[in-house]
């Protein structure tokens, strides 16, 4: 199976000083809970890695290493430690990473501070992350990036590696477009290269791995088939894995005597009180002080919940050594003053404030305490406090306020979801959670728990590995497909060598670039020099078989001795004849579904339509991609209902919609030019749904070839439309390779 290799920008543990004595601390973060988690569960054992490896930055001096590397000989992981100059990994770090990349994914643009010696510093992190990986790789290694600190390295490795399995998570939200553009042009295109160097591209959210998509298509010009990017001829596939916690680990964490032992404690402090929880880092992402400004708004507008309830606010430190950290604390730290001093009694504080780390048993402890869990966020790309706390409640109670910003908002719908700008909302979220039925809450937190349970972080790990394994089967796949030199060489041969020919070429997309309007793509001087050479070769019968109308056929090849075939087999004309009509089709069909289009041309800005004589189509090529692809599912929603039992079909194709009759296809039209023609070499080349129709049809007699990016029938696929004319240009030259002229 080979090796895991985890890779994340600090390394999994760091050292405490105890007098003279180096000792080994765990880190809290929840990538390590969850890798952690995995590597000692069943499905770690069951995959069989011939060991695990973490690398990562050391936040301490290597002479202290050499100190403790022997202690960690027999744990979960081998560690790679990194140690990079200060100066550069500050810069890297608290400049690039969290300066610019953290506030801008978490919609704060304002907070962006950009210098360009920033970026410098973080691609010089990231190629000393790459410098010391590559010696240590082997072919069979499983690589695991995490996080918007490590965004270059994919590509970084893949470029030295060109085989290697790579996938990357990324833990914090991906923004929207118009977001991501503001950063300056080299930097935005190069972090998204950098992902692209991965097989699998791991977000928390469908929508954050749409706008990743967007971005891609925006900036570098990729498209996406769903959630699959062709790129430098190569699959990859951008998805969402919504990271989760180990679901036993939390619900069975009341049984530990030392926690039963504080949440005792903290129901007796606070009896006859209800306690409201919260705890996350000091980050201005997290909505602090609008929840105290929530909570503060609660106790003036129910006055009759002041001396019952209590706000246990527990703030995890963070980045202390930002200033718009250490602001945003001395900001929260006067408004808890301010509360509590306008409203407290002798025997009462509304908000108890600790700023600490947590020891796990506490914080169990607090999660089935309190009555409330009040986790409002600005933004947050998952939010694993909240589902850590449903998971602590094994009594079932409890009442969870969270903000519909959260990524955890999609899979926690059972919670009281709010705005977490609307202290209104959030206050009244709050009296509702505490005044909310014991029925209710147990009805609520069961859904929810039933939902951690079945995902939890092992079944999260699993699934991102087994869909990489499954990126690399496919991309496998891909290549035994990928028609290289010695297929081609094949073909060569065996075209030089037959007597009668059938070479059956799609247009648009095939043999030239798709245009901006219809009209506009006119064949150039070398591919009518080419159609010309091929068809005046007396062996070969040359058909142009395309979805386009007559007429522009006409004009732009009427003249060469092939045969052209227009709107997919509707109409035809043989070399030096007339057009004949494959089928007469009366056109009144064309006043019911011209009305339809026409809406969604006025609710899509940059689509059309293009009337054919037996085809009606609503191009969206030139539309915004996500708009314009919304759209088209629902003009195909539409007409498919409409055109039920009726001899019309609706084609959905490369940007294009199209309602013609049933009956005729490229296929039925591909086999009868074949079967009169009894050639024995077939070529068969397209691009687009339509021609899935030819490779089914013609299966083994023809050599068939699809210009692709995604599934297809064919026996084989090119990239680009100009390897399909770099394929025809080779026909017409002799045979050189006298290995196959041999054969």
């Amino acid at each position: 199976m080979g090796r895991l290799i985890i890779i994340s920008n600090r390394l999994p543990f760091s050292i405490d000083h105890e007098g003279d004595q180096l000792t080994l601390r765990q880190s809290s973060g929840g990538l390590v809970s969850a890798i952690k988690s995995y590597i000692e569960s069943d499905s770690s054992k069951n995959r069989g890695f011939t060991e695990k490896l973490w690398a990562g930055v050391a936040d301490f001096p290597q002479n202290e290493w050499t100190v403790v590397a022997e202690k960690l000989s027999g744990r979960d992981f081998q560690i790679i430690p990194l140690f990079v100059n200060k100066l550069v990994y500050k810069d890297y770090y608290n400049g690039f990473s969290n300066s610019v990349l953290w506030p801008l994914f978490h919609y704060f643009p304002n907070l962006v501070e950009y210098q360009a010696h920033y970026y410098d510093a973080y691609v010089k992190v990231n190629r000393a992350f790459a410098d010391k990986l590559i010696p240590v790789l082997q072919p069979d290694d499983t690589i695991w990036i995490h996080d918007y600190q490590l965004m270059l390295l994919p590509e970084m490795l893949r470029t030295e590696r060109p085989d290697i399995t790579v996938g990357f998570f990324l833990h914090i939200p991906f923004p929207s477009y118009e977001l991501f553009r503001t950063l300056p042009t080299e930097c935005k295109s190069s972090l998204l290269k950098g992902v692209l160097g991965s097989d699998l591209i791991g977000f928390h959210t469908h929508d954050y791995a749409q706008h990743f998509l967007q971005s891609v298509k925006m900036i570098l010009g990729v498209d996406s088939n769903f959630h699959n990017i062709q790129y430098q001829d190569r699959l990859i596939k951008a998805d969402l894995f919504p990271i989760s916690i180990d679901y036993k680990k939390f619900n069975k964490a009341c049984d530990d005597p030392e926690t039963k032992a504080y949440y005792r404690e903290i129901k007796n402090n606070f009896e006859g009180r209800k306690i409201i929880f919260s705890v996350d880092r000091l980050d201005y992402t997290k909505g602090l002080m609008d929840r105290l400004n929530a909570f503060d708004h609660f106790l003036e507008q129910y006055p009759e919940w002041r001396e019952k309830v209590v706000f246990i606010l527990n703030i995890v430190p963070s980045r202390d050594d930002i200033q718009a950290y250490t602001e945003r604390k001395q900001q929260i730290e006067q408004k808890i003053g301010t509360i509590n001093g306008k409203i407290s009694t002798i025997t009462w504080q509304p908000i108890i404030y600790r700023y600490t780390h947590l020891p796990f048993t506490e914080l169990a402890a607090l999660y089935k305490a309190a009555d409330a869990a009040l986790i409002t966020p600005l933004r947050d790309g998952m939010n694993l406090v909240a589902k850590e706390y449903v998971a602590s409640s094994s009594g079932k109670r409890g009442v969870l306020i969270l903000s519909e910003l959260a990524g955890a908002a999609n899979e926690l719908n059972e919670a009281l979801l709010v705005n977490p700008t609307d202290i209104i909302e959030v206050s009244k979220a709050i009296h509702r959670a505490l005044t909310m039925p014991q029925e209710e809450q147990q009805h609520r937190i069961t859904l929810m728990q039933q939902r951690l349970s079945d995902y939890d972080v092992i079944k999260w790990v699993s699934d991102f590995l087994d869909q990489l394994s499954n990126v690399k089967a496919e991309q496998q796949k891909q290549q035994v497909k990928v028609l290289d030199e010695k297929t081609g060489s094949q073909i060569h041969l065996h075209y030089q060598i037959s007597r009668t020919r059938c070479l059956l070429l799609d247009y648009d997309g095939t043999l030239v670039p798709y245009a901006r309007m219809p009209a506009d793509a006119k064949p150039n001087e070398e591919l009518r020099a080419i159609l010309t050479g091929l068809s005046q070769d007396p062996k070969n019968n040359v058909v142009i078989i395309s979805g386009r109308e007559a007429d522009s056929l006409e004009k732009w090849l009427g003249d060469l001795p092939l045969m052209l075939v227009a709107e997919h087999g509707a109409s035809f004309k043989n070399k030096g004849e007339q057009w004949q009509q494959a089928v007469s089709i009366p056109d009144q069909w064309k006043n019911e579904i011209r009305p339809i289009m026409q809406l969604f041309v006025t609710h899509c800005v940059g689509s059309f339509i293009e009337e054919k004589t037996n085809t009606l189509a609503w191009h969206y090529r030139n539309t915004h991609p996500d708009l314009g692809f919304t759209r088209s599912r629902e003009l195909i929603n539409n007409l498919t209902q409409l055109l039920q039992n009726t001899m019309l079909q609706v084609v959905d194709g490369n940007k294009v919609v199209e309602v013609r009759m049933s009956g005729f296809d490229k296929g039925i039209m591909a086999m009868r030019i074949v079967n009169d023609l009894q050639p024995d070499f077939v070529l068969c080349i397209g691009d687009d749904t339509t021609d899935e129709d030819m490779f089914k049809a013609l299966a083994e007699r023809a050599y068939s070839i699809k210009v692709s990016n995604g599934p297809t029938a064919a026996q084989y696929t090119v990239f680009s439309q100009q390897k399909v004319l770099q394929l025809l240009k080779k026909l017409m030259l002799p045979v050189i390779n006298k290995q196959y002229a041999g054969t």
